[in-house]
């Protein structure tokens, strides 16, 4: 079968985010199945990107063919953004005739984070001269983003476009696969058929995890100093929308220095961190320097349990899907996860505790009952969560899930 994924951000482990097209590609070719992606020169996610000479250069990378596109680079989220948008959505439209007829996909997948792309799979489609499958993958909700987050009208042009985009995204699609698993109801108001929806969240690639990368010695040197202690773990951006302000807010509470706070990763909020940690003598808090991704699994062999918080948000009624969320599951610890939203795997698999973000009380509850369990029932805790993976969220299986779709 043939398979072409439209995504803008579409990246491979070399380049960085985004992953999943990436991961799912690489399992459908395992699986017999021919894959190209069609994605942008440029995006804000990748460490690298492409150098790309002219439009629909192809790059083959382990067996998936990539056709870059030129779209230009940006800054933020302004309007040279959404100008490569409409580059990206504009080309693929323009060349949908020679795409249907020339390439002959069997399914289309319209997997851009904004919902525009649709109207280019939409048109391939048209062209095709057999029967396709037409599959709408929704990462974030937009433009649910735009105006509950982003502050913008309901009302601004940018918004109404998109909100008709993701409206004919569920109306003409024949599946919509969510990333959100309670994101249905939404679809159906605006358009979507029940039957249609279906949760294919982020999942882990075990061979990652079965050969990592070496900690750096700055972090092998910082645990050996700090054995004995009571480790409750971070590792990601330093964000605001991460809620680190919360874990300090929790480290100055307890004061308890058999427990180490430890905030691996790096970002826009690090520097400030910093200083608060400093002004406040938060002498349990330790910051370290970013790390490979290949490294995490030795990272996390270190920590008594895990921490992953957000800031509150409207957006999080529609689910949790965090690759964090799945790499803590598979490293066989506790999880604290401090968000406002409705059940989680988490909760599910009974792999560790729910809070509301910014739960201060229900934070410091959760790290006492785990740092008083004995070992038998803190590992039994952290195997729900790696056992959940390997039955329900290794790429292997959710890639099976999505091909039975087709």
């Amino acid at each position: 079968m043939k398979i072409l994924l439209i995504n803008h951000y579409a990246g491979s482990p070399e380049m960085g985010m985004e992953f999943r097209p990436y991961y799912m590609a690489r399992e459908w070719i395992r699986q017999g199945h021919e894959v190209d992606i069609i994605a942008a020169d440029y995006s804000h996610l990748r460490r690298k990107n492409p150098k790309v000479q002219r439009d629909w250069q192809i790059e083959e990378i382990d067996g998936i063919r990539y056709h870059w596109l030129r779209t230009g680079d940006y800054n933020g989220n302004g309007v040279r953004r959404a100008l490569t948008m409409f580059r990206f959505v504009g080309k693929i439209w323009l060349k949908a005739k020679v795409i249907a007829r020339e390439w002959k996909p069997d399914v289309v997948i319209s997997s851009s984070t904004y919902p525009l792309d649709t109207y280019a799979g939409q048109r391939i489609r048209k062209y095709c001269l057999k029967d396709i499958k037409l599959i709408h993958e929704v990462h974030d909700m937009w433009p649910a983003t735009l105006y509950e987050v982003g502050g913008m009208s309901k009302r601004h042009p940018f918004v109404v476009l998109m909100q008709f985009a993701e409206n004919s995204a569920y109306q003409h699609s024949d599946r919509v696969v969510s990333l959100l698993p309670h994101a249905k109801s939404y679809m159906i108001a605006h358009g979507m058929d029940a039957e249609k929806f279906v949760c294919i969240p982020n999942g882990v690639v075990v061979s990652e995890w079965e050969n990592p990368a070496p900690l750096p010695e700055i972090h092998k040197n910082f645990f050996e100093d700090h054995k004995g202690e009571f480790i409750v773990g971070y590792f990601g951006g330093h964000a605001l929308s991460n809620a680190l302000d919360t874990l300090l807010d929790v480290a100055k509470k307890m004061n308890d220095f058999q427990i180490s706070f430890v905030l691996v990763g790096d970002g826009v909020e690090k520097k400030r961190l910093l200083k608060r940690k400093e002004e406040e003598k938060l002498d349990q808090v330790h910051f370290l320097p970013s790390i490979p991704k290949q490294a995490v699994p030795k990272l996390v062999e270190k920590f008594d349990c895990i921490y992953m918080g957000g800031a509150d948000s409207p957006l999080y009624r529609f689910g949790l899907c965090l690759n964090k969320m799945f790499d803590s599951m598979m490293a066989g610890k506790p999880i604290i996860c401090a968000f406002t939203a409705p059940e989680t795997i988490i909760d599910e698999y009974n792999c560790g505790f729910m809070c509301k973000s910014g739960d201060i009380e229900g934070i410091i509850d959760s790290i006492n009952q785990i740092k008083k369990m004995n070992q038998e029932k803190r590992e039994e805790m952290g195997k729900n969560g790696k056992t959940a993976i390997f039955e329900h969220f290794t790429y292997k299986k959710l890639a099976i899930d999505f091909t039975s779709l087709f």
